[in-house]
């Protein structure tokens, strides 16, 4: 007898599973923290600046942004930022939606372009089967501001992705999946599976369901 395929509801996590960008809130939560690190605000805005005029990529003006963390030992803040800011920035609605899709039979995947070694705190909501981000590189618990890979974005999502399921032998229902979002760079995943639903955004768009 042949294993059932599983179905898959994928998550954003910016602006669809959280109110606010989780990258910049953990700036603002590490700053707090060590506030001598403001010396690095010149080049995250820098950053931001090339990224806007095309003159960075994406993954070049991540790394040069998240650069306050370079050399930062690990230790419990990435743990005291999940309880104290990331838990309190959810969407109500997109937790409910998860655990409905959960008692459905749904396994639910997070996949974001944020960092990963945040981001893995999300396994504490308990229906969350995986999680995957950006990853960079950590030594020894310290923080690099390297990333380890690509970028997690647009169709890098798509590859990391089904680099998981071929590493865990998951056979995957893509007909029956979902993938919320509220971005249209996030259309590889969309077209991949037969539920694509695009939330949180204000322009209309005739391929994709809301």
């Amino acid at each position: 007898m042949e294993n059932e395929k599983v179905k898959l509801a994928i998550f954003d996590v910016d602006f669809t599973l959280t109110k606010r960008e989780t990258l910049i809130e953990f700036y603002r939560f590490v700053l707090r923290k060590k506030p001598y690190l403001i010396k690095y605000i010149p080049r995250s805005l820098k950053a931001a600046f090339f990224y806007v005029f095309k003159i960075y990529d994406a993954g070049k003006a991540k790394e040069n942004f998240i650069s306050f963390i370079e050399g930062i030992k690990e230790d419990d803040m990435v743990k005291e930022f999940y309880e104290k800011r990331l838990s309190k920035i959810f969407y109500k609605d997109a937790i409910e939606y998860m655990e409905k899709l959960k008692k459905q039979g749904y396994k639910i995947y997070l996949i974001s372009a944020s960092a990963e070694f945040y981001l893995n705190e999300l396994y504490n909501i308990t229906i969350v089967d995986k999680v995957i981000g950006t990853k960079f590189t950590i030594n020894h618990g310290v923080f690099s501001r390297k990333i380890e890979g690509k970028n997690c974005k647009g169709e890098e999502k798509v590859n990391r992705l089904m680099e998981v399921l071929k590493e865990e032998n998951i056979d995957v229902d893509f007909g029956k999946s979902y993938m919320f979002s509220d971005s249209l760079s996030d259309l590889p995943l969309f077209n991949l599976v037969g539920n694509p639903c695009l939330i949180n955004y204000r322009k209309k768009h005739d391929k994709i369901k809301i």
